[in-house]
């Protein structure tokens, strides 16, 4: 491994003492920034995933305006259904559409564990691309989905408030529904080695969709499938899980071995850090919609977090992705408020 100049965020990963924490944004690659919507003027979303020098200029476009501490590849989560055999669309005005959805034990049979590189190959170009660009100043983060939350658009067919027909899916035909989870587990687990081999420095598993469910079926459905992507990968690089809602299992994710929780904005850093124990490193939690406040008030915001958090064991980052309308210079505020930060003992 070449070594990565800025490495802020892979010391932050391991828990060592840093001067200030590292800093990026989930989704921080397009949607808000106009660089971007002149891609997405020209070309659809998937052409935007598939194509690698694309999605390697999505990636580093907010790096050249903000200078995070680690860039994100552009993709998506549902770029492992298409790999598995099943149809995905992205469609405007309504997001992910699954013309086909599944919904019972037969709907399997054309589900498929694939070939990574034939079905996926566009991916590790993409990150290959990127690390060309990057040219070792910070670390590149690949990710996935979780398991369960694959799920809930395999099965639901499109975006939903509660995912209702993938519990119904899981509860009534739960025998299905573990044999589901375990071929998208499986590929998945395939898929991150995969851009761990082509150059990412750590990966982060999106449970987006885990509080949806009660804790004991969270265990179930979801859980059991992020410990095994885990154990799978956590030789290889360190892995970020992020469960959206999802703190009463927070204490379960502690013991995992990943090398850092996501938290959202509805837990406080304190009890963050009481759930989980205080040993590991912590990822968030502002809240997306905050970053509509002015920037003198992200500012404070921002440094009180910290403060809360600690800036040791501490990734600066929002409680979920940045929405489309946030104006670029609050984003800005956001990332200069932790490069300002001063530790005060």
């Amino acid at each position: 491994m070449s070594t990565i100049k800025n490495d802020l965020f892979l010391r932050a990963l391991k828990g060592e003492t840093v001067d200030r924490p590292p800093v990026w944004m989930m989704r921080q690659a397009g949607r808000y920034l106009p660089e971007f919507m002149e891609i997405k003027a020209k070309y659809d979303f998937f052409t935007r995933c598939q194509t690698p020098e694309l999605a390697s200029e999505i990636t580093v476009q907010p790096i050249r305006r903000y200078g995070m501490d680690a860039a994100i590849l552009f993709s998506d989560i549902l770029v492992i259904p298409q790999a598995m055999n099943i149809h995905v669309e992205m469609k405007p005005n309504i997001g992910p559409w699954l013309p086909n959805p599944i919904r019972t034990h037969k709907d399997l049979d054309s589900v498929i564990v694939p070939d990574i590189h034939e079905t996926l190959g566009y991916v590790m170009e993409a990150i290959k691309m990127t690390k060309e660009k990057l040219n070792d100043d910070i670390p590149l983060i690949g990710f996935a989905g979780s398991p369960w939350t694959i799920l809930c658009y395999c099965v639901q067919g499109q975006g939903s408030k509660n995912f209702d027909k993938a519990k119904e899916f899981c509860f009534t035909q739960p025998v299905a529904a573990h044999e589901l989870l375990q071929k998208i587990t499986d590929t998945t687990i395939l898929y991150l080695k995969e851009k761990v081999k082509a150059g990412v420095n750590a990966v982060q598993v999106f449970d987006s969709w885990g509080g949806m469910l009660s804790p004991v079926d969270y265990q179930e459905f979801s859980w059991q499938y992020m410990q095994q992507i885990i154990d799978a990968l956590k030789d290889d690089a360190p892995v970020i899980a992020f469960g959206k809602g999802c703190w009463f299992a927070l204490d379960t994710m502690a013991k995992s071995g990943a090398a850092a929780l996501g938290v959202d904005w509805t837990c406080s850093p304190r009890n963050a850090r009481y759930l989980t124990g205080g040993n590991i490193t912590l990822q968030g939690n502002f809240d997306p919609t905050r970053l509509f406040s002015p920037p003198a008030v992200i500012k404070k915001m921002v440094k009180e977090m910290i403060d809360d958090f600690g800036k040791d064991k501490y990734i600066v980052n929002l409680g979920h992705g940045i929405l489309p309308n946030i104006p670029i210079e609050n984003a800005g505020a956001f990332i200069e408020a932790v490069k300002e930060y001063k530790y005060e003992s």
